[in-house]
């Protein structure tokens, strides 16, 4: 068992916001979150742990983390999610505090998540920010260009398809049987015509658009419910105990060929039984929410689909979001941008507020 006395493990500042219980259940899970730390946090697979004088510094900002939680919800709570380690690095880019601070404080939460990965199941952090210690600035990862946005609306209208059943010969119906039975996981001698159907529906697009304009967060997906849907006004309407950030009421507004695709896909929805006992819009084909993991590996699938290579980027279903933050900047304005992604803070928005790499590219142009 590793040696904690080098590491303040319930701070004073921690104590004086928990009462006894609370302490003992807080500390419990540090040490347990430290131990492993010190033991496995570098390399799992080796047993090879992070150097005492590496996790000491980050156990201390990870406390500050802890704290600044406790300050959101208004009370004690050990399960820190995904959204709450957003919210601190958006407060924290609107500090005065050195770039090197955020840097150190973001691989703190990130340390953190990799304990509750590998100890708990829990999916490791990809913040929206990151802070990068050469130039004090924080920017948005890697986003969709203009004709990388039209591609991935196009591939999803083609992505999983199947041929018209009855246009399909007796020996490539028995193929596609082969197929659909593999991809809905059934027998093929229960594959019928309703599976040519379920395959050319609506939902993969319906996420996807969606999400292409509202610049949906993947906990968003998660959450998003049949309620927020208001066809007629063309809007998401997400109130505020909904909201990632719990913050406002946000009206978010969607292309009309968007709405057309998401009232297909309700409507269809209706028709499976997975969805009787849930509002959940989207679920996966195996009756669970859309969760970090599966919304990348459908939007890499959705890159090979249009030819769009992914070498040397950092590809996640906030590329997507990112793409509408540019954007939305560049068309209307950081106003525009700040009510479409739901930022409470302007100076989260502000890192959207650039010239995108083929604008500059098309000004060279006409520079000579």
């Amino acid at each position: 068992m590793p040696d904690l006395s080098g590491i303040n493990v319930v701070t004073a500042k921690s104590r004086a916001f928990l009462n006894e219980r609370q302490t003992v259940d807080y500390q419990t899970q540090r040490e347990a979150c430290l131990n492993w730390l010190l033991t496995f946090g570098k390399d799992p697979d080796r047993v090879e742990g992070y150097a005492l004088g590496t996790v000491k510094p980050r156990a201390a900002r990870m406390d500050q983390f802890y704290r600044f939680v406790w300050e959101e919800e208004g009370r004690y709570t050990a399960e820190i999610t995904h959204d709450h380690a957003d919210a601190w690095m958006t407060e924290l880019a609107g500090t005065d505090s050195s770039t090197a601070h955020k840097d150190c404080c973001q691989k703190a939460v990130k340390m953190l998540f990799k304990w509750r990965h590998h100890e708990h199941g829990l999916e490791e952090w990809t913040p929206e920010i990151t802070f990068y210690t050469r130039d004090s600035a924080s920017n948005p990862r890697d986003y969709l260009s203009r004709e990388e946005r039209v591609k991935i609306r196009e591939a999803v209208l083609e992505y999983g398809s199947a041929p018209s059943y009855s246009d399909l010969s007796p020996e490539a119906r028995d193929r596609w049987r082969i197929h659909l039975a593999q991809r809905f996981g059934k027998p093929k001698s229960d594959v019928t015509p309703a599976d040519w159907d379920r395959a050319n529906g609506w939902k993969i697009p319906s996420l996807v658009w969606v999400s292409m304009d509202a610049g949906l967060r993947p906990i968003e997906v998660e959450r998003a419910i049949t309620s927020w849907v208001d066809l007629d006004n063309q809007l998401l309407r997400i109130p505020k105990e909904q909201s990632s950030k719990n913050r406002d009421n946000w009206l978010v507004g969607l292309r009309s060929q968007t709405v057309e695709y998401l009232e297909r896909w309700l409507d269809q929805r209706d028709t499976y039984a997975r969805y009787d006992e849930t509002e959940t819009i989207w679920l996966t084909n195996h009756g669970n929410p859309y969760s970090s993991q599966s919304l990348r590996y459908l939007l890499h699938r959705l890159f090979e689909e249009a030819g769009i290579p992914t070498e040397n980027r950092r590809v996640s279903w906030y590329t997507i979001r990112h793409s509408v933050g540019t954007y939305m900047t560049r068309e209307e304005d950081l106003a525009a941008a700040q009510a479409q992604l739901r930022h409470k803070s302007e100076q989260t928005t502000m890192k959207y507020d650039q010239t995108p790499v083929e604008e500059r590219r098309d000004a060279l142009d006409r520079m000579g």
